[in-house]
């Protein structure tokens, strides 16, 4: 993956060609930023993937989102979730910036998610799965996964993306989206529910589940 051309760890040497001394508060700031968040720019750059469905958006913006994050990093509280925090960044930058834009942008998070990173999701249902409707819904393919989960509303989406892809937690979720921990847990349940029903669909159609309920 082409990577931004930023490069966040440059330091100027001083004129004696030793190390600077005396740094002043803003170099404590950047070698946090360098050891909390870079690490977590190939992270960025899937999630943006996903938003944006182009690679060049996708750098675009991760480094608009790496900006406003260093910009706002001197207020950052050392022990806060701060992949949560630059995904909450990333989603409001995508909002305002990047969403309008997008012809279809209900199918850009559907890309690259595999059946196996959503096959939990119906042991998460508060309903549960048969186990003959388990073993249909992994016999789907990827595309059948994804564009089921493209068939979501969005709001459902998201919340399914981020619990079921990333692995976050209702907390984080509820930080990113900024919305209730209650409306995250209610979103993901019917969201959860409405994926199932709709790959229950399609494994019926391609015969799946009944075979597997006739094993």
């Amino acid at each position: 993956m082409r990577r931004s051309s930023i490069q966040w760890n440059q330091q100027p040497d001083n004129l004696f060609g030793g190390p600077v001394m005396d740094s002043p508060p803003e170099d404590t700031v950047l070698q946090r930023f360098e050891r909390d968040v870079l690490p977590l720019l190939d992270q960025l750059y899937r999630a943006a993937r996903r938003y944006t469905g182009s690679v060049a958006d996708a750098e675009d913006l991760v480094q608009e989102t790496m900006v406003k994050a260093y910009g706002g990093f001197h207020r950052f509280e050392d022990g806060t979730n701060v992949r949560a925090w630059l995904l909450r960044i990333m989603t409001n930058t995508w909002i305002k910036s990047y969403r309008r834009a997008q012809c279809r942008p209900e199918e850009v998070l559907s890309e690259d998610i595999t059946d196996a990173q959503l096959a939990g999701h119906g042991r998460h249902s508060s309903t549960g799965l048969p186990s003959a409707e388990l073993a249909a819904l992994e016999a789907l393919g990827d595309d059948e996964v994804r564009d089921a989960l493209g068939r979501l509303r969005e709001d459902q989406r998201l919340v399914v993306y981020y619990a079921d892809v990333e692995g976050l937690r209702y907390k984080e979720i509820a930080l990113i989206l900024d919305i209730p921990v209650g409306t995250v847990m209610s979103r993901l349940h019917r969201g959860r529910r409405a994926l199932r029903s709709l790959l229950v669909d399609v494994a019926t159609a391609r015969g799946y589940l009944r075979d597997a309920a006739a094993a």
